[in-house]
């Protein structure tokens, strides 16, 4: 054979490996992997139904809504989000719609309000026109019905390759688009009717509602496992139809300090107190009530330490009174609904926070207080102690052990110092980017190529 051509094929061979192993190394690398996945991926448009985005949010199903959505648009995805009143909001990342019409006259519907969320923090509370009537109806499901209305024309509007809505509130509109476009549909499950009620007994009128988003979706998100595991053994979804995919947190939907924004709660430390924080609606979901009673338990043991209970909702008159009953009124502090830099503040200030939900489907306050150092302490019931090991857990009914655990916080500089550094560490790895992989790899499953 002829050396020269012999030679040829060695030296082409060893091209062949010499590229070869250029290239294993770069696809080896996690980054490189992802970088080229989304570049790869199909663009595909997303009809996304929601109920709240901020700033005109009532607490963390406005937060993930907008992380998620974020995140997404890095994903090779056109998004267009749907709420159902028209808000002075826009973002770069999605195309913002409203399911707003003139008011009620004839066959038409009425949607115009100054914010959907205010309803969601109170049932006492409903936005009204400048006539005095009610925007909302009497209650929140009748306005889920209402922008459900409005699905099927926006489906047939704006288009789209996938239809994704987030929990209850939003199902209708999501199940009323699908009909239209025969698109798959993808339902969000944020918080179930049985973490709100902190119980068995439901409002049927809303379980209904889930329950039909959640069986008529082609795929189901949840936030957790434990809700996961509500949506299959209570609402009888097939188990290989739920995904869990759990919230993140970054520094677009983290709360962030602001220098304009005057400093209300910093005095507080400046006084030498020790401050134990509860961040969330004031609501039985959220157990504040256990909060009080263990707040009394560690004022026993020592009387230097400060409870914040922050929020707002239907029980906050009633832990009040709870407070003044247990004379623990002047050590505990209630500041309403924090959002922003205030938030921040109160993250910060704090030498621990505490999250005593009866049914949490995930926690992202207790994410938010991880991020910049503070000690958590979570209810074994919620769906975020899943996903960290950096955090205290406790039983949301043993006051008398979530007492001893705060306990042990304000008194040891070094556990303190532990679930700080380590809790920084944690919620960095659990990012809305991690989140939108998750869910953009259920969108290419069920979009044909």
């Amino acid at each position: 054979m002829d050396p020269i051509f012999i030679a040829n094929i060695v030296a082409l061979l060893f091209s062949f490996f010499v590229v070869g192993a250029i290239l294993g190394a770069v696809f080896s690398k996690p980054e490189t992997r992802k970088t080229l996945l989304t570049e790869t991926a199909r663009r595909l448009r997303v009809l996304m139904f929601g109920w709240e985005f901020p700033p005109f949010n009532s607490g963390g199903l406005g937060v993930a809504c907008h992380g998620l959505v974020r995140a997404l648009s890095g994903k090779n995805l056109d998004i267009t989000f749907v709420m159902p009143k028209r808000l002075p909001d826009a973002v770069p990342y999605a195309k913002m719609v409203s399911a707003e019409i003139e008011k009620i006259t004839g066959s038409s519907v009425s949607y115009s309000v100054n914010s959907p969320v205010t309803p969601y923090v109170s049932s006492e509370s409903y936005a009204k026109y400048t006539d005095g009537t009610p925007v909302y109806g009497s209650d929140l499901v009748s306005e889920a019905r209402r922008y459900a209305q409005f699905g099927a024309k926006i489906a047939a509007q704006e288009p789209h390759d996938i239809i994704y809505a987030h929990d209850w509130l939003s199902f209708g509109a999501g199940r009323a688009a699908k009909r239209v476009s025969k698109k798959p549909f993808i339902a969000h499950v944020h918080s179930t009717e049985f973490d709100r009620v902190g119980g068995d007994t439901v409002d049927q009128n809303i379980y209904d509602l889930e329950r039909a988003g959640m069986h008529e979706a082609d795929r189901v998100v949840t936030v957790s496992g434990r809700t996961k595991d509500i949506v299959v053994g209570r609402y009888g979804v097939p188990k290989n139809k739920v995904q869990a995919v759990w919230n993140g947190i970054d520094g677009t939907t983290a709360p962030a300090p602001d220098p304009s924004v005057p400093a209300r709660l910093s005095a507080l430390k400046k006084a030498g107190y020790k401050i134990v924080l509860f961040m969330g609606r004031i609501t039985i979901q959220k157990g504040p009530d256990y909060f009080v009673r263990a707040a009394r338990r560690v004022i026993d043991r020592d009387p230097n330490v400060l409870f914040i209970l922050a929020g707002s909702g239907n029980m906050e008159r009633q832990m009040m009174h709870l407070a003044a009953s247990l004379g623990i009124a002047d050590k505990m502090l209630f500041p309403g609904f924090l959002r922003g830099a205030e938030q921040h503040e109160a993250y910060a200030l704090a030498d621990l926070f505490v999250m005593p939900s009866v049914s949490e489907p995930f926690g992202l306050a207790a994410l938010e207080a991880m991020r910049i150092g503070t000690p958590v302490i979570v209810s074994k019931q919620s769906g975020v102690a899943e996903a960290v090991s950096n955090a205290l857990q406790v039983d949301f009914w043993d006051v008398e052990k979530m007492a001893d655990l705060i306990l042990s916080v304000l008194e040891s500089p070094a556990l303190r110092d532990a679930l700080s550094k380590k809790g920084i560490a944690e919620a960095a790895g659990l990012t809305w980017d991690r989140s939108a992989d998750e869910v953009r790899t259920l969108i290419d499953q069920l979009v044909p190529a």
